[in-house]
């Protein structure tokens, strides 16, 4: 199966999806990495899938506020 993020607004409006990524560990090390340009473009959440299977999420880009 193919790892992908699904990139989404505040309200799960799906904006986009990621390139496909031949593991978890690389999938979830991209997201790492592009965070800030995501939030930049207007992504405020994204879904981790393994195929069509949601691993986890909506995971926030945005700091928790205390």
């Amino acid at each position: 199966m193919a790892w992908t993020w699904t990139l989404e607004t505040a309200a799960g409006e799906v904006t986009g999806r990621s390139e496909e990524f031949e593991s978890r560990g690389d999938a979830e090390s991209w997201i790492g990495e592009e965070f800030g340009d995501l939030v930049n473009d207007g992504v405020d959440q994204v879904r981790l899938f393994d195929g069509d299977d949601e691993i986890y999420g909506p995971m926030s880009l945005h700091a928790e506020s205390s």
